[in-house]
């Protein structure tokens, strides 16, 4: 790996734990900040569904911690243990984030479709690619096919990043504007919600910078055994 690699490998490193550390915090605060009108992250939710005509999508619980997330194949807003029950701003951001996604599908939101299209191959990809990469750049002078093969198959994993920055984007906006147009939470827990799902937003950002790196790097080692 060639030095500049190394100190862009390590910037974004660093920015990603960065990024975690403040979202952890923010989450931590926030979740401090009980909701005057006293509903649960589960009530949010169930209420965000009725209120944009879904009535075919389940809200339930899931085991572990930031394990929310929105199921297209069984329409279930699964949301963590202390997501479902509890009721602060943390929570009410969270619930509605995973509705905004439902009402993304309900709608036909194109860059959902995208991202659900591509579930199936990055899946695939995702548990041997590294090997494949790894393999090709050992064998690059007598194999170069085979990093070429591993550069387009992680190709699919960034693109799949990138997709996922506006379904995450555009479910976070929709999931404020709820909360706002129909005075769910004070200013505060508005205030709140809105800086927590900024810095979750960001999250995705940082992977997907990371993996257009790692994939121009790969790029780079390609086109250099090419010119050789």
């Amino acid at each position: 790996m060639g030095p500049g690699y190394l100190i862009l490998a390590g910037a974004i490193m660093l920015f990603s734990w960065m990024v975690s550390a403040k979202l952890k915090s923010k989450f931590e605060l926030y979740s401090k900040l009980q909701l005057r009108n006293g509903m649960s992250g589960r009530e949010i939710a169930e209420k965000m569904l009725a209120d944009n005509g879904i009535t075919d999508v389940r809200v339930i619980s899931t085991p572990g911690q930031l394990t929310d997330h929105y199921n297209p194949s069984d329409k279930t807003v699964n949301l963590s243990e202390a997501v479902y029950n509890h009721r602060n701003a943390a929570a009410a951001a969270v619930a509605a984030h995973e509705c905004g996604h439902a009402v993304q599908h309900a709608i036909g939101y194109q860059w959902l479709a995208m991202r659900s299209a591509l579930v199936p191959v990055v899946s695939i990809a995702s548990n041997f690619v590294q090997w494949i990469l790894l393999a090709g750049i050992l064998m690059i002078k007598v194999f170069p096919g085979l990093l070429l093969i591993g550069i387009v198959v992680f190709a699919a994993t960034t693109l799949f990043s990138i997709i996922t920055l506006p379904v995450e984007y555009d479910a976070s906006n929709r999931a404020l504007a709820w909360l706002e147009n129909k005075h769910m939470l004070t200013q505060e827990e508005q205030a709140g919600a809105k800086d927590a799902l900024k810095w979750a937003a960001r999250t995705y950002l940082v992977a997907a910078l990371g993996s257009i790196a790692t994939l121009l790097y790969y790029i780079s080692i390609y086109a250099g055994n090419r010119r050789n």
